[in-house]
């Protein structure tokens, strides 16, 4: 595809989702949704399966395009979002999910700030505070014995921003001496039971992008060391030899090179200890944004689809075959990576 500037292509990626993905909620006046593939199943297009957190990381898009071309018909429309997103969820805003919950809280507390409204993030920061175990981190889910990097991330980080910034230290303290794996990168999380605790060494592009966000907001004393290590450690073991970050195929894992894109952006933007680590994150964000653009397909509107590896040829999405470019998860964090690279200094 024909390479235009940043601020352009993320305007195409936007009306790429806009136009394919997002639509009336069972036909409810003042509400949209993201259709979760595209082009869509059928119990997709009925939005009957909606994926809770996918449609906060829809609604953080709206923040970020408004935060680059401000305009005010995306008020409009995130204003619209969260009401069908309300709605779909059985009237409240938490679930069983301690992740699902923080993101949400994240992108309200964002819509908020850039919107000016005052959607209430209270019930969602009430859920995760209550849920705060005596090792200072919560479970993933409710009632659960695992604690990870997915859930502390983004909890760590809404708290800070909502002001409990002792009890995001406490997390991402936690995070360091339990999480940290020998190459610098950050593992899953670890599964407590009577026999002791047990680390899940997985290791996910998300957990990082999360973890950066964490430190940024918290900046103890520690975490600028922490970050630069970091930011050095993804470097080396999640991108190609050209800064391209990994994905991590479809589904949920569609989303996680595209948050981990996020957060980068942010540390390029704000860390200020480090010129070599802001410029390492800003290289991997752009890297990433040239290759997925490059290796994007248009369809038949004339609009990109990106593929999940930024670094292979996407393929074109149809409905004879199930190809991962239909899941919006994909879409979206295609999408998040464009504004991200906009959002970095020129």
């Amino acid at each position: 595809m024909q390479i235009g500037s940043p601020a352009e292509r993320a305007a195409l990626a936007e009306h790429a989702v806009r136009i394919r993905s997002i639509r009336r909620l069972w036909a409810i006046p003042g509400t949209r949704l993201g259709v979760v593939s595209h082009p869509a199943r059928p119990p997709h297009r009925l939005l009957l399966g909606w994926q809770y957190w996918w449609q906060a990381h829809l609604f953080d898009c709206i923040v970020d395009a408004q935060l680059r071309d401000p305009g005010p018909e995306r008020a409009g429309l995130a204003q619209r979002v969260v009401r069908a997103s309300l709605i779909r969820n059985g009237f409240r805003r938490t679930n069983s999910y301690y992740d699902d919950m923080a993101w949400w809280g994240l992108a309200l507390q964002r819509g908020n700030d850039v919107f000016g409204t005052s959607v209430s993030v209270a019930p969602i920061i009430r859920a995760c505070r209550g849920a705060i175990r005596a090792e200072g981190v919560v479970p993933w889910r409710i009632g659960d014995d695992f604690l990870n990097a997915p859930a502390n991330g983004p909890v760590a980080i809404m708290l800070a921003r909502a002001g409990y910034r002792d009890e995001a230290a406490r997390i991402t303290d936690w995070i360091a001496r339990n999480l940290m794996l020998g190459s610098g990168l950050v593992a899953d999380g670890v599964v407590v039971s009577q026999e002791g605790s047990r680390l899940d060494a997985t290791v996910y592009t998300y957990c990082q992008g999360v973890v950066l966000g964490a430190e940024l907001e918290v900046m103890g004393a520690e975490s600028p060391r922490r970050i630069a290590d970091l930011v050095s450690a993804i470097w080396r073991h999640l991108t190609d030899p050209d800064g391209v970050i990994a994905g991590q195929g479809g589904g949920d894992g569609g989303l996680f090179a595209g948050i981990l894109a996020r957060y980068l952006t942010l540390v390029a933007n704000r860390f200020e200890d480090s010129d070599d680590t802001r410029q390492l994150a800003a290289h991997m964000v752009r890297s990433s944004a040239e290759a997925a653009w490059r290796n994007a397909v248009r369809n038949a509107d004339g609009l990109p689809s990106f593929g999940p590896e930024w670094n292979q040829p996407a393929q074109t999405p149809g409905r004879s075959h199930w190809v991962t470019e239909r899941d919006l998860s994909v879409q979206l964090s295609g999408w998040m990576l464009m504004e991200a690279a906009a959002a970095l200094p020129a």
